[in-house]
């Protein structure tokens, strides 16, 4: 869940300048080939992103540390059997 709270804009500013403000999520099917692709040949490594290999018992911490957005917690993998 992301952070919730205000946003204070100077919008007469932006107008002024004209500039668009827009939102979405990237466009990952168009990318998961190319992207498949890499990872097979060895030129990218997303294991990097993983920061923490932890046991199922320890998911609720683990996502409010991740919630939190604390430092070093960019990706939690939960190994249901891990001891």
């Amino acid at each position: 869940m992301p952070k919730v709270g205000p946003l204070r804009l100077r919008l007469r500013r932006g107008v002024y300048k004209g500039i668009t403000i827009g939102s979405g999520q990237c466009p990952v099917k168009r990318y998961n080939r190319q992207l498949r692709d890499l990872i097979i040949r060895g030129r990218a490594k997303p294991s990097f992103i993983d920061s923490h290999h932890l046991g199922l018992e320890e998911a609720p911490t683990a996502y409010d540390r991740f919630d939190k957005r604390e430092d070093g917690w960019t990706k939690v993998l939960l190994h249901p059997a891990a001891a």
